[in-house]
């Protein structure tokens, strides 16, 4: 029999608001992959958890299996990235990986190599000053991890091959072909 309680890393992918005071939140988990979870009274002024629940932070947290979603119980921050949030064109960024990975991956499926490499581009962004490379490094990465592309072989356009795979553009994608092209 499993624990009805875990503790786990992992980095925010989206967040929707639910009911009136909970939010529904998608995590990339480095041990269970793309898990939803509900932040029970996360909107609430007096929440502590509120601050640690932004879309790409790095957080560890623990979870409590429940009947539908798992319920998210407790949080702390790892890395919130804040050298990336102060740049306009490194955030939009930050939002285009983590769009990535929530159209390209499905709910429950872990793959340890995909966290490390969202994990390890977020912590090159910080720094990084050519921004296009890094997006086209990051795409080629993502589909040879997920098996969508051969290891070893260079993909001419990484954004055409990244649209057969998830077969509709991303929204974050016009935000950054204007910002970091």
């Amino acid at each position: 029999m499993t624990s009805r309680n875990y503790t786990t890393e992992g980095i925010i992918l989206a967040r929707r608001n639910y009911s009136e005071a909970d939010r529904i939140l998608s995590i990339y988990t480095k041990h269970f992959g793309r898990l939803s979870y509900i932040a029970k009274g996360i909107r609430r002024p007096t929440s502590r958890k509120r601050g640690h629940l932004e879309v790409f932070s790095y957080i560890k947290f623990q979870g409590s299996r429940g009947k539908g979603l798992d319920i998210l119980t407790e949080v702390e921050t790892i890395d919130n990235f804040r050298e990336i949030r102060t740049d306009l064109k490194k955030t939009a960024l930050a939002f285009y990986f983590v769009e990535v990975i929530g159209r390209t991956t499905h709910e429950g499926a872990p793959n340890s190599e995909l966290f490390s490499l969202i994990l390890a581009n977020l912590k090159k962004l910080t720094f990084e000053e050519k921004l296009l490379s890094l997006k086209n490094r990051f795409i080629v990465d993502v589909l040879t991890s997920l098996g969508f592309w051969p290891k070893g072989v260079a993909l001419a356009n990484p954004e055409d091959k990244l649209l057969e795979v998830t077969e509709r553009d991303l929204g974050s994608s016009r935000v950054g072909k204007k910002l970091i092209n």
